[in-house]
């Protein structure tokens, strides 16, 4: 794939995205928007590609969410949230259930918070910082906020949420609330992620991927809506020849032969 805003790397069955606007500290703006959707849907499509690393380009910013000048010149497309890019960019969204980790490269701002809040694993540099700068600049801190509300102690978000960036969250302080999994020094967040990521790509897509989608649909619905949900889940991945081929490459003591998996 090629995009102008976005590095897209692929091997080993780990697809790495990039946002790769260093000179706007990885902002993004409409553009930006749509290659990220494009960008899950080839994902989703793509049967060589187990698990994602999504991170930023440089050491300064992960993402600093909506590009302002985009804003100061009205040019943020639809507010009808099916048909705005800007509700559209995270796996999530897109309802890709292949696992992403969330490598944070540095400052996490107002929309970046979205991949952060809807992440499978993240892991961050000691020097990462979380905050949110809606408010300051008269805009309503919503979709984010609602998103990390499910991850860390509610005070905890409405601090971020109301305080519009004028207190900056750390990343041992982010690790304390449960936000992020892991923190590491800068030079070793990608080899940590690539890892991670190595780990979960020895096991069945398939399977990877229903796990996922059991556990975050389960997040919209009661414990007994979530199980039934899960066990119809269990129920459709027996059709896949998964299941045997792990207990017979158990049996065997070799490497199971996965199929892959779209989706």
């Amino acid at each position: 794939m090629a995009f102008e805003n976005l590095l897209y790397e692929k091997r080993d069955g780990v697809a790495t995205v990039t946002i790769n606007r260093p000179e706007r500290n990885n902002a993004f703006n409409e553009a930006t928007a749509i290659e990220l959707r494009q960008a899950w849907t080839e994902i989703k499509a793509d049967p060589e590609v187990v698990c994602v690393i999504l991170t930023g380009a440089g050491d300064r910013a992960f993402c600093t969410g909506m590009d302002l000048s985009a804003v100061a010149s009205g040019n943020t497309g639809s507010y009808e949230m099916d048909e705005s890019p800007f509700c559209n960019m995270t796996a999530i969204h897109n309802k890709c259930w292949k696992p992403v980790i969330t490598a944070v490269n540095g400052m996490a701002v107002g929309g970046g918070l979205h991949f952060i809040a809807d992440s499978d694993l993240t892991l961050a540099s000691e020097h990462a910082t979380f905050f949110d700068t809606h408010v300051k600049v008269g805009l309503v801190a919503g979709l984010e906020p609602v998103g990390l509300a499910r991850r860390m102690p509610l005070e905890a978000t409405l601090r971020m949420a109301l305080t519009g960036g004028a207190e900056r969250m750390s990343a041992q302080r982010a690790f304390e609330l449960g936000l992020v999994g892991e923190v590491v020094p800068h030079a070793e967040l990608m080899p940590r992620a690539r890892e991670l990521a190595a780990l979960i790509a020895a096991h069945s897509p398939a399977a990877l991927a229903r796990t996922k989608r059991a556990i975050w649909q389960s997040l919209d619905t009661g414990l007994h809506e979530g199980l039934a949900n899960a066990w119809s889940i269990i129920a459709e991945h027996r059709s896949s020849g998964d299941p045997r081929e792990g207990a017979t490459a158990f049996m065997e003591k070799r490497k199971p032969r996965w199929e892959g998996f779209m989706g």
